[in-house]
């Protein structure tokens, strides 16, 4: 409640409305894709950016951001909820931001085994200013839905560690996967788990639980964020 509040200040204070320069290039992006469709919006040669040139929108940006909030719509037009696209993208961030919480518990929980720590960790990501900033209300950026993502793909890493999980393994790299699609911040993660590993090798720590965790993340990791036009190369 604290983390959505804070959020849609401005939207109580003022209005629903989509503010700076890039926000408003996603939301026109988003716009696009619930028109004409994923496959429309990858082969979308936008004449009006980088003029003259123009710019092949969907090889250039990590779309994301754009697939959830198209996703939602699609999902309220289907349950037959009059609510426009633009609304949906002004909100996206507050309502991922109590997302953002749920993970901070949840990793906190899992690294620690201590539900006060969890709720304390949970309580700092909602006021954090730095983050908040990220997440208001109509900031419509690739941060609104890659802080979750990057908080939920650490804690389900620890989680596959901790088990020696296939199946948490999977939901890690499928979570790693949506992050790869939402932010170049996906480079966080490829880098900082092989050095948490070979941290494990150094103290002797590593076992059979981490080999099976890494394996199938690294592998499938990197061949799913392959199949985004922008991170391929």
């Amino acid at each position: 409640v604290i983390s959505f509040a804070s959020r849609t200040f401005s939207v109580i204070k003022f209005e629903s409305v989509i503010h700076e320069f890039d926000p408003w290039f996603n939301f026109r992006s988003t716009r696009f894709m619930w028109e004409n469709g994923v496959y429309g919006f990858h082969n979308w040669f936008d004449s009006e950016s980088w003029h003259p040139l123009g710019r092949v929108v969907g090889g250039t940006v990590f779309p994301g951001l754009m697939f959830t909030s198209c996703s939602i719509k699609w999902l309220i037009d289907w349950l037959s909820f009059p609510v426009d696209i633009r609304n949906i993208c002004v909100f996206l961030a507050p309502l991922f931001s109590m997302f953002q919480c749920f993970s901070a518990y949840l990793l906190t929980k899992e690294a620690t085994n201590r539900t006060d720590a969890g709720l304390y960790a949970a309580f700092f990501m909602s006021i954090n200013a730095s983050i908040i900033s990220r997440g208001v209300a109509g900031s419509y950026d690739n941060e609104a839905v890659a802080i979750w993502a990057l908080t939920n793909t650490f804690y389900l890493w620890i989680k596959a560690c901790n088990t020696g999980s296939i199946l948490w393994s999977l939901a890690c790299t499928l979570n790693y996967f949506y992050m790869a699609a939402s932010w170049g911040g996906y480079s966080f993660i490829i880098n900082i788990i092989p050095v948490f590993v070979l941290g494990c090798i150094f103290i002797n720590r590593f076992n059979v639980k981490i080999y099976i965790a890494y394996s199938i993340f690294y592998t499938f990791g990197t061949l799913m964020a392959m199949l985004i036009t922008f991170v391929n190369w």
